[in-house]
């Protein structure tokens, strides 16, 4: 087990993990002493029309929390399934005794670029059940071993998009508006046994290749932008006049993560340097 920090002899499921603002935050967490979950598909998902993480890449997530200290189980599943899911869960808790932390992270940014009637029913399905139901599998498996606990923190990683609406964007933003709504249910459902939910909304974030990000891109592609003029175009939009830093989300979610929001649950922390403000 990791020793020290702010996270020190807790246990942290990270979905999403093999790169982007999964890594970010699995590389956040270990600093601050958690032991470590890490989930990712591993591999290309038909239908999404862009590389998804692979499993070498899950694995440098692993190596980099190892540097750290953290106890590492690493897991290729895909958030679809609830039975591998249950599997993994029930082997992190033979092995580390408990789960203390869930970052719902897995998600998909595409199929997109569509106006609603143009959307096939194949797309629409894919996006909510990776997006919305695949944070839904996880908080039901973890759900009872918080429970048990009487502790707990849930981070469910929405966006922007689960604030507003995109142009083009429709399964997308209904998916993660959902999650938000999710996200104020279960805080109510679990209130009474000290298990924090909480939203995480990232705005616009830069595409950092020291995590391999690549979803400002991607949604870039899905608008018909260019991929070597995506950030300035996103930049254009932030009244802060800089792009969301993968860490900025990652520090977020340390303190949801944290005793130092004990008090905090059935809220939406966003990180989007005032996007949503206008």
């Amino acid at each position: 087990m990791a020793e020290g920090g702010r996270l020190a002899g807790l246990v942290a499921v990270v979905t999403g993990a093999a790169r982007g603002l999964g890594r970010a935050c699995a590389v956040a967490f270990a600093e601050q002493g958690a032991d470590l979950v890490l989930m990712d598909i591993g591999k290309d998902l038909p239908g999404v029309p862009y590389p998804l993480g692979s499993a070498g890449q899950l694995a440098h997530t692993a190596e980099l929390c190892l540097s750290l200290g953290s106890a590492v189980l690493p897991a290729e599943l895909d958030v679809r399934h609830l039975a591998a899911i249950q599997e993994t869960v029930d082997t992190a808790a033979r092995r580390f005794g408990r789960v203390d932390v869930l970052l719902n992270n897995a998600g998909i940014a595409a199929p997109s670029g569509k106006t609603v009637h143009h959307i096939d029913e194949d797309e629409w399905l894919l996006m909510i059940d990776v997006d919305l139901s695949g944070a839904w599998r996880m908080m039901r498996a973890v759900g009872p071993l918080m429970t048990a606990q009487q502790s707990g923190s849930i981070i469910n990683v929405a966006s922007t998009a689960g604030q507003v609406g995109y142009r083009h964007f429709a399964g997308y933003v209904a998916a993660k508006h959902g999650l938000i709504g999710l996200t104020r249910a279960a805080a109510l459902d679990y209130g009474p046994s000290r298990i924090r939910v909480n939203a995480l909304c990232p705005g616009s974030v830069r595409d950092d290749p020291r995590v391999e990000g690549r979803m400002l891109a991607e949604i870039a592609r899905s608008l018909g932008v260019s991929v070597a003029e995506h950030e300035p175009t996103f930049l254009q939009a932030q009244p802060m006049n800089a792009l969301i830093e993968p860490d900025d989300v990652a520090q977020a979610a340390v303190y949801l993560a944290s005793d130092e929001s004990r008090q905090v649950t059935g809220s939406v922390v966003t990180v989007d340097g005032g996007f949503t403000a206008r």
